[in-house]
């Protein structure tokens, strides 16, 4: 196989599909393709491009990423870090697939692998900025970019785990790349989550009331939850930190760079609080 091909990458060979007719993808120079001719490629810093024409959203910008970058190195996040890694390895075998829907910069993707020595991962996000990360993030983290609301350009039942950790979810096509013994793990906040910042922060995107209610529609036709943990914890920030958290999130979409460096008064410390529930298909 040609040098170009990322080893974190090629034993995801058997389960990765083409996105415009579903064949088998192939190493070829610098990318992959499928019999048909479709082409994609990898980029130098190791991702493979199967995300073509219009998207829903091109995910992370630079500011974002590096905001993120910073943010996770700090270990503010390391609860909730541990406890997916916890409810994963629970669901795994002595080895298998993880793959993390919308991945961002592979933070947690690659504390799992850490964790998990029989583990292999492959991250899935919009954002290229993200991806350059992702796909460095560990040796045996692979990174693709794809939309989650488009159907997956993966094997049916390929996988043992699917992590959507603060990402868009699409229960249908969860489901089908699961295998049957597979779990889906998700993350999500919770009314509480870094109520500090919001309150010092109008624009920050806020926690809708019915958002439980509403995933428990959605995820209810595809899977039953096994195992729900609240993670929940104060801890103390710097200003730097306030604003690399507040700007690594949706709501930094909705503020100026200006907006955030410029606000006066931020919280010393902020409350974490979110939900981590393992779910099995139905």
């Amino acid at each position: 196989m040609p040098a170009l091909l990322p080893p974190a990458l090629e034993p995801f060979l058997d389960v990765l599909r083409c996105p415009v007719c579903r064949a088998r993808l192939r190493p070829g120079h610098g990318s992959l393709r499928c019999p048909a001719g479709h082409t994609f490629d990898i980029a130098r810093q190791g991702y493979v491009g199967l995300l073509t024409g219009i998207r829903a959203t091109s995910g992370d910008d630079a500011a974002m990423v590096q905001a993120r970058n910073r943010f996770l190195s700090t270990g503010r996040y390391a609860p909730i870090h541990r406890t997916i890694t916890r409810m994963t390895a629970d669901a795994l075998p002595g080895q298998g697939r993880v793959v993390d829907v919308g991945c961002g910069t592979g933070h947690c993707l690659a504390g799992v692998l850490g964790r998990l020595p029989g583990a292999r991962g492959l991250g899935l996000d919009t954002s290229a900025r993200a991806l350059r990360s992702a796909a460095r993030a560990h040796p045996r983290a692979a990174a693709a970019s794809w939309d989650v609301f488009r159907p997956f350009p993966l094997v049916d039942q390929g996988f043992d785990v699917v992590l959507d950790v603060f990402a868009p979810r699409n229960p249908s096509e969860f489901h089908r790349v699961l295998r049957p013994t597979g779990r889906l793990i998700v993350v999500r906040p919770v009314e509480r989550h870094l109520a500090e910042l919001r309150g010092r922060i109008p624009a920050m995107v806020t926690i809708d009331p019915d958002k439980e209610q509403r995933l428990h529609q959605a995820l209810d036709p595809y899977f039953q939850a096994a195992d729900t943990r609240h993670v929940a914890y104060t801890t103390p920030l710097t200003r730097q930190e306030a604003i690399d958290l507040v700007g690594m999130t949706p709501s930094a979409r909705h503020l100026t760079h200006a907006d955030l460096n410029g606000h006066g008064s931020l919280p010393g410390q902020v409350t974490v609080s979110v939900l981590a529930t393992s779910y099995r298909p139905r």
